[in-house]
């Protein structure tokens, strides 16, 4: 077969793999998993007989002074790293299975790389150089012609189909590490697929995984040469090693609490290792080994610039928050015509009045009757029950009509049904109205008053942490919660009075939810503030580049927010404005 049919049936090999990925990793674990556990029981096999067959001679290779012995007797010259560089790809792959660790247990990778990865791994190679002792003249092509005849064909089967699965580790991982980027706030929004009930790391990123075959796709036919498709492989893998190494060093000190000699005996010995081998790869960086580095950095770039700008935007928008007061300033109509209707305004801040509402009641004469200040958060549980969804607080007097709730959805709770979720969040305000009746009727005791003070970061925890609080109700500056138990008291006004004060209660309870009715008949609108960032005047010429090109592209074509809550177009209103960092 010439190269070039050999790269078009390697791509439409890569099309088939990655097509399979939506499946999930739990479906396409139990498709590949047995082939490649008969791979390596396989070579393991096949490595064991050659070390039988051949000579056990090859055994001493495990001792370390071999390889001073190697570098004395050939000098350090390039051709002495260059060799070592091409051992390096003996290990490329192994570490593909730590980064699995969203994906399957602990255990299982323990289990699986010291009782079968790693023997079969020593068997193999073990028995290929014992092979190649005895007949050096087959040393370009050791493995196939170390097989028996006798399964040769059994082994070229299986062989190929555990190279087409080789690189399921690693797409796993890189959806693993995108979503870590994402929830770092370091990655433009991607649409996340969870494929699993049992496992949260179990995950599908379409655009990651389109993205990522074209850069396979590339690779391939760009290069046309395992050589150099190797190099560009030991270059990654070396590199991966060492960050992974300095990174440990404060996981050792700061985590485990280890002792500084232990921590100094781990970076010394790993170092011993790893530096040769990174020196060698350094060497082949001409002949492939740039193609990680200019990826690496791509990313980097994207990530750094994506981060930076949202984090400013972040601030500004905490920093920018509009103080209650200013609210209470302005009155019940807040200094503009309220008008019949529901407006849902959506925040990513838990707590406090989001600055794009200040700038949307400045520019425009009018707001809705009734304001409710969405956010919605995704909680790391497969399903929040609908019980359980919503927390609801009033935001300012009664007769302000303001309200915040924050949703929780799991990751496989879906914000798709616009009126249901209208519908509920109704329904949940309507209960609140009712509940927060019930408690003013008994907050006017010292002596039964409910005795927890919360501020409005405390209660930013409660909404986030507490899943059997259902509303939150304020009144005045206590905050309650409605599992909080309620303690009948004799009044001191007397039975009358108090029948007067619950008649009047009932009535007033009855009126408001009587004008959230007409107001939600009279129309919902969503809301959604859009703060836009640019580089300032003054700023240099990288800063303007990465912040109004890059940025701004990438915030093009990431999902927006009225996708992600899937907001109908017909009730939706953006109020957009500009942050100059």
């Amino acid at each position: 077969m010439s190269t070039d049919i050999v790269v078009l049936v390697a791509v439409i090999i890569l099309i088939g793999v990655f097509s399979m990925q939506h499946f999930g990793t739990d479906k396409v674990g139990w498709l590949f998993a047995p082939i490649v556990l008969i791979w390596f029981i396989l070579i393991g096999s096949v490595g064991a007989l050659n070390i039988h067959k051949h000579g056990s001679s090859v055994l001493k290779a495990y001792n370390p002074v071999y390889i001073y012995r190697y570098f004395r007797r050939n000098g350090n010259s390039s051709n002495t790293w260059t060799v070592l560089g091409g051992i390096m790809l003996s290990i490329t792959g192994t570490e593909a299975l730590f980064a699995d660790l969203c994906h399957f247990p602990v255990l299982a990778i323990q289990i699986a790389f010291t009782f079968i990865v790693f023997p079969c791994l020593l068997l193999a190679y073990t028995g290929q150089a014992a092979y190649i002792i005895s007949n050096k003249q087959h040393v370009n092509d050791a493995f196939y012609r170390s097989i028996p005849d006798a399964i040769y064909w059994p082994a070229f089967v299986i062989a190929t189909a555990a190279a087409i699965i080789a690189s399921q580790a690693t797409i796993s991982a890189t959806y693993s590490i995108i979503k870590q980027a994402l929830a770092l706030g370091c990655f433009p929004r991607v649409k996340v697929v969870h494929t699993s009930k049992k496992f949260l790391g179990q995950i599908y990123i379409p655009d990651i995984n389109w993205l990522l075959l074209i850069l396979c796709i590339a690779v391939t036919a760009g290069f046309k040469n395992q050589s150099q498709i190797g190099n560009a492989y030991g270059t990654a893998v070396v590199i991966v090693m060492l960050v992974t190494t300095f990174l440990m060093v404060p996981i050792m000190l700061l985590v485990w609490k280890s002792h500084w000699i232990l921590v100094v005996t781990f970076i010394v010995l790993s170092l011993m290792v790893e530096l040769p081998y990174f020196w060698a790869c350094i060497l082949k960086i001409d002949q492939g080994g740039w193609v990680p580095l200019v990826i690496a950095i791509a990313f980097f770039i994207i990530m750094y610039v994506w981060h930076y700008c949202t984090v400013k935007r972040y601030e500004f928008e905490m920093h920018s928050k509009v103080s209650m007061a200013w609210i209470l300033g302005l009155g019940p109509s807040l200094g503009l015509v309220r008008v019949p209707g529901i407006g849902f305004v959506y925040t990513e801040l838990a707590s406090g009045v989001p600055h794009i509402f200040s700038h949307f009641i400045t520019n425009l004469p009018a707001i809705h009757s009734v304001v409710v200040f969405v956010c919605v958060k995704y909680l790391p549980v497969y399903t929040v029950p609908v019980e359980e969804r919503f927390l609801v607080r009033r935001i300012g007097p009664k007769n302000f009509h303001i309200f915040r709730c924050i949703a929780r959805y799991g990751y496989k709770d879906l914000h798709k049904k616009d009126d249901d979720f209208e519908k509920m969040l109704f329904d949940c305000l309507t209960l609140f109205i009712r509940l927060e009746s019930m408690m003013d009727g008994y907050s006017d005791s010292d002596e039964f008053s409910l005795p927890e003070q919360r501020t409005e970061g405390s209660i930013n925890t409660a909404f986030l942490a507490d899943k059997t609080v259902n509303t939150m109700c304020s009144n005045g500056d206590l905050s309650y919660s409605s599992q909080d138990s309620i303690v009948p008291v004799q009044s001191p006004l007397g039975v009358n009075n108090l029948l007067t004060y619950s008649s009047q209660t009932n009535r007033t309870v009855s009126n408001e939810v009587e004008f959230l009715n007409r107001c939600r008949d009279a129309g919902v609108v969503h809301i959604l503030g859009n703060t836009i960032v640019r580089a300032r005047r003054d700023s240099g010429i990288i800063k303007k580049i990465s912040v109004d090109y890059l940025y701004a592209f990438m915030r093009r074509i990431c999902r927006e927010n009225s996708v992600m809550f899937n907001i109908p177009h017909e009730s939706l209103l953006n109020v957009g404005q500009i942050y100059y960092i």
